[in-house]
């Protein structure tokens, strides 16, 4: 049973001022003592270690004038309330967890947040099961057919209903895949299909001013020829954007090649070619604010 002695507390004489125990005082302010079953207190280091175990050691409490004030005895329950060895370096854990997790949250934000993460794949189900590698790829159907304004506006136009039944009044004229076609038809209201390269509102994007000066269709929207279900393959922010009006070399081609997917330059190189395309078309592309948020 644990004694806590607290000495010189009641003492009525003069106090003495108590020496650290640096200087040579080895008594110190609080002693840990035991008092042994024939009423000696004796230090812990004197005891046998059975002896530290015993519960029927004595529970006295004593009041002196010549220095002991109280002698406090502790019950065995009270050990279970000891911290064990190891909770010693739960504030070196609560340390490293505070310094590494702004890093983390940092890192979980960046990454997170970014639109390689959040944008690209994006697929959504569109409502009807069009194949751009049927069309554009086995059938080359070129992309300008359908996505008619390319060339002359800022968007690329969603084709209407009439353009698909230009080939499924007499293709395919029954599959339950065009039904949502056949409807919009018979009634004039658009089929809902669902964007897949949406920039935000606040970003101005002109197509015509990509398409005429020899930016391919693969440099934004990948191998959409090969795509069974359109998805987001490029991140399409504002760094990858401004990485290519900075150095626009390796998408440019010459006008009449934006739509042919598979097209390669001379030679196999792209940046030596694309760098004489742009001398000779002065090409020189802002990159300044005001070019995309207007």
């Amino acid at each position: 049973m644990i004694i806590y002695i607290w000495f010189g507390a009641a003492h009525k004489g003069a106090r003495h001022q108590r020496k650290s125990p640096a200087k040579g005082d080895q008594s110190p302010p609080l002693a840990l003592l035991f008092r042994n079953k024939s009423g000696v207190v004796q230090r812990r280091a004197e005891l046998p270690q059975t002896a530290l175990n015993d519960p029927l050691l004595a529970n006295p409490t004593h009041t002196a004038a010549a220095g002991v004030v109280c002698v406090h005895a502790r019950s065995d329950f009270m050990s279970l309330f000891v911290f064990p060895r190891w909770a010693n370096k739960t504030r070196q854990l609560a340390g490293l967890f505070l310094s590494t997790a702004p890093i983390y949250v940092i890192g979980l934000v960046w990454y997170g947040a970014s639109p390689k993460t959040t944008d690209v794949g994006y697929q959504p189900k569109q409502p009807v099961p069009y194949s751009h590698q049927l069309h554009a790829g086995q059938m080359g159907i070129d992309c300008r057919y359908c996505h008619n304004t390319v060339e002359k506006a800022a968007h690329a136009a969603i084709p209407p209903t009439a353009t698909c039944m230009n080939c499924h009044s007499k293709v395919h004229t029954t599959s339950p895949k065009l039904a949502p076609i056949r409807d919009s038809f018979a009634s004039g209201l658009p089929v809902e299909w669902i964007k897949v390269h949406d920039l935000p509102d606040y970003a101005y994007f002109n197509h015509s001013a990509h398409v005429t000066r020899g930016i391919g269709c693969v440099s934004c929207h990948d191998r959409i020829d090969q795509m069974d279900e359109v998805y987001q393959a490029k991140p399409l922010s504002m760094s990858w954007c401004l990485d290519c009006h900075r150095h626009p070399e390796p998408n440019l081609r010459p006008p009449s090649e934006v739509t042919n997917m598979a097209w390669k330059a001379p030679n196999g190189d792209a940046e030596a070619y694309g760098a004489k395309l742009r001398a000779e078309n002065h090409i020189n592309p802002p990159t300044d604010c005001s070019t995309c948020h207007r």
